[in-house]
C-alpha cells in the first residue's frame, strides 16, 4: 500500500532526532519553527486515547512548537476523530500524487532556462533564496542551506532553473529516499519567470534523475488545484490524500 510506504519514508526523514510520544512519531527542526518541518506520524492503524493526544500536545509544547501532524488518514482511520474531538483543526487535505520515473513526462520550458541538478554551495544559497520566497519564508540562513546539504549527503537530489546570467529563478528538491520512496518537494519558480513551464521542467528532470538514485517511487502533495495541474502534466496522478492537521493556541 502506498500510503504505508509514504508513511515510513515520513518517519525516516525524523532521523536521530526523532521523539516517540505513545503511538505517534514526532519530526522536529531545532533551528526552524516552521509547521512544515515540524509534525507527528501516528503509527499505523493507531487508535489512540485521550490521554496519548494529550501527551503528544504536551511533547510539542515542550519544544515551542503547534502540535500538528502530516498523515496518510487511510493508513489510520481512528486517529483524526480522536484529534478533532481534543480540538484540533484540519488545516488541508492534500492529493497524494505519484508517477513512476518511466512515466514522467516531458515537459518543455523557456528555452532561455537552463534546468539541472546542483550541488555546489553558492547555487544551493540561491535554490533556498528562491523556496523561501515562494513559500512565504524569511530571507535564506544557514540551516535553509545545512537541510539541501543533508538531503545530498543522503543520496536526494536538489535542481535549479538558471537564466544565461546564472540567476536562480526556479528550483526543487527530491528527498532522502527510504526503500525506493521519496518526496519532490519545495517546487519554486520567481514571479518573474512565473508560466514559463519551470515548475514542471524541474518536477520532470527530479523525477526522472530519481531512477538512478534508486528511487521507483517519488510522490509529492500540491498545494492547491493550479499546482496539482503542472504536476498532472509531468504524469502525477492520484492514489491517495494526506491530511495536515493541528492544533492552534
Amino acid at each position: 500500500m502506498i500510503g504505508a510506504r509514504v508513511h515510513a519514508y515520513l518517519r525516516s526523514l525524523a532521523g536521530s532526532s526523532a521523539r516517540r510520544s505513545g503511538p505517534f512519531l514526532l519530526k522536529l527542526d531545532d533551528h526552524d519553527d516552521a509547521p512544515p518541518f515540524n509534525y507527528a506520524i501516528p503509527d499505523d492503524d493507531a487508535a489512540p486515547t485521550a490521554d496519548d493526544i494529550a501527551a503528544l500536545v504536551a511533547a510539542f509544547r515542550e519544544r515551542a512548537r503547534m502540535p500538528r501532524l502530516e498523515y496518510v488518514p487511510q493508513c489510520a482511520p481512528e486517529v483524526e476523530a480522536a484529534l478533532l474531538e481534543a480540538g484540533f483543526t484540519a488545516e488541508g487535505r492534500y492529493p497524494l500524487l505519484v508517477c513512476p520515473p518511466r512515466e514522467a513526462v516531458d515537459a518543455p520550458a523557456d528555452p532561455a532556462v537552463r534546468i539541472g541538478l546542483v550541488t555546489e554551495e553558492p547555487v544551493l544559497w540561491e535554490v533556498a533564496r528562491v523556496m523561501n520566497a515562494a513559500f512565504g519564508a524569511p530571507e535564506a540562513k544557514e540551516h535553509d542551506v545545512a537541510r539541501l546539504r543533508r538531503i545530498l549527503d543522503g543520496g536526494g537530489l536538489v535542481a535549479a532553473a538558471s537564466t544565461t546570467t546564472g540567476e536562480v529563478v526556479g528550483a526543487g528538491q527530491l528527498g532522502i529516499p527510504h526503500e525506493g520512496v521519496a518526496e519532490v518537494a519545495g517546487i519554486a519558480v520567481r514571479d518573474s519567470h512565473r508560466r514559463r513551464g519551470i515548475g514542471g521542467a524541474v518536477t520532470h528532470l527530479l523525477t526522472r534523475a530519481g531512477a538512478d538514485a534508486g528511487i521507483s517511487t517519488p510522490f509529492l502533495t500540491p498545494g492547491d488545484d493550479a499546482a496539482g495541474r503542472v504536476y498532472a502534466r509531468v504524469g502525477y496522478r492520484k492514489v491517495g490524500e494526506v491530511l495536515h492537521i493541528s492544533l492552534p493556541r
